[in-house]
C-alpha cells in the first residue's frame, strides 16, 4: 500500500523503507480524524493551555481551512455545539 509514495521518501529522505511507511501510517492516522474529533481534541488541548472559548473557537475554525480533506466552514456556534453538543 502506497508504495509510490514510500519509493519517494525513501529516495528523497534518509529514511528506509520500513521508517518511510511508518510516517506515511502516522500521517494517515492523523489526519483520518473525523471533524467532530478533530475538533473535540482541539479544544481540549487549547483549553489545557489556558486559552478562553472565543478564542478557541476561532482558532480551529482557521485551522480546520487547512486539514487535508477540508470540511465544510463550520460558524463558532456549530463548533460549540459539537463540544457541548
Amino acid at each position: 500500500m502506497h508504495d509510490e509514495l514510500v519509493d519517494h521518501l525513501t529516495r528523497s529522505t534518509p529514511l528506509n523503507r520500513g521508517e518511510a511507511l511508518r510516517v506515511i501510517q502516522d500521517v494517515l492516522a492523523y489526519f483520518d480524524e473525523t471533524t467532530e474529533e478533530y475538533v473535540r481534541r482541539r479544544h481540549r488541548e487549547l483549553q489545557a493551555q489556558g486559552q478562553v472559548n472565543a478564542t478557541i473557537f476561532e482558532r480551529i475554525a482557521a485551522e480546520l481551512k487547512y486539514r487535508a480533506v477540508a470540511p465544510p466552514e463550520l460558524t463558532l456556534r456549530q463548533l460549540r455545539r459539537i463540544v457541548y453538543g
